[in-house]
């Protein structure tokens, strides 16, 4: 069969009228590589009305050929404003220690907050963009969204990361030896709970090396591949990384680099959340997340990675 048979099959069997639309657009017009992809990632998610993939597309639009930078930090935040001043000050000292990076910003993604976050992102000299739906994979993709760095990492808001870390990772990335990479976690505290303060970020970073999975807390990659993934998944309210790691896997699976998990030094993330929850609460969650790992695309099955203790 003929090459334009092929093209008009991939067409029709397209899910949706926008599909069609965008495919046919990629096929006619040369478009960039980066533009390709971002525009087929922007229909990623199919629940979306007419309105929010025509935003996305235009945000795709707008930052093809803009990648002006080394490196974008993303940091997206809920009601951080007493972590988030720490957490960005060692970025940047990491970041300049690394001594690898020209250009860089830092994005911090306000999720909603309703205490300082913003004003206190702005006052640390980070660009703060707003992302009003309260869901950790949305806030990621908005910080993207916004990003004008070749390369992403996304780092949690109560995370630190070495000077080391960053030159590995920029140079796994540049170099080829990696499509995207992750690191090796540390809690803070143990919160005197041996269990769940040790053995299961232990238990963690054994899966993490052995099936090249990342916490979100630190994961990098290069702005194109994030495009091309179509971001976080949206279905999800917790595990989205896994979500997105698949993805990245899956477009990279001709690659001759690969996921690469860092494992010296490790990224050292804060263990609040064993102290804002009963063992009894998390306990719960644990049970819930392996009888039913669908679990995590009910936001009020996720209570683990929302709720707080009230202040």
């Amino acid at each position: 069969m003929s090459p334009a048979f092929h093209k008009l099959q991939r067409i029709f069997k397209a899910p949706s009228l926008w599909h069609r639309v965008v495919i046919s657009i990629n096929m006619v017009v040369d478009l960039p590589p980066v533009l390709k992809g971002g525009c087929l990632g922007c229909l990623s998610e199919p629940k979306d009305g007419l309105k929010s993939l025509l935003n996305k597309l235009f945000r795709v639009i707008a930052n093809a050929g803009q990648l002006e930078m080394d490196c974008s930090f993303v940091i997206p935040a809920y009601n951080e404003e007493s972590f988030l001043p720490h957490t960005i000050k060692d970025l940047k000292s990491a970041i300049t220690r690394s001594g690898v990076f020209k250009d860089w910003e830092i994005i911090v993604v306000d999720n909603n907050s309703n205490d300082r976050t913003v004003e206190v992102g702005l006052e640390l000299g980070a660009i703060v963009v707003q992302e009003p739906i309260r869901q950790i994979a949305r806030a990621r993709n908005t910080g993207a969204a916004r990003a004008r760095g070749e390369m992403i990492i996304f780092l949690d808001a109560d995370t630190a990361v070495e000077p080391e870390t960053l030159r590995q990772a920029r140079e796994a990335l540049f170099s080829g030896q990696a499509y995207g990479g992750g690191a090796l976690i540390k809690f803070d505290h143990h919160q005197n709970r041996f269990f769940l303060g040790m053995v299961i970020p232990a238990f963690w970073n054994w899966i993490s090396k052995t099936f090249r999975f990342a916490a979100g807390s630190f994961i990098f990659c290069t702005k194109k591949d994030f495009i091309s993934t179509g971001g976080f998944p949206q279905t999800m309210y917790a595990g989205e990384e896994l979500g997105f790691i698949r993805r990245l896997k899956k477009i990279n699976r001709k690659s001759k680099g690969r996921f690469l998990i860092l494992t010296n030094p490790p990224v050292v993330t804060s263990s609040r959340k064993l102290s804002w929850h009963s063992k009894w609460q998390m306990s719960f969650y644990l049970l819930l997340l392996i009888i039913f790992p669908f679990s995590v695309r009910f936001r009020k099955l996720c209570g683990f990675w929302y709720e707080r203790p009230q202040s």
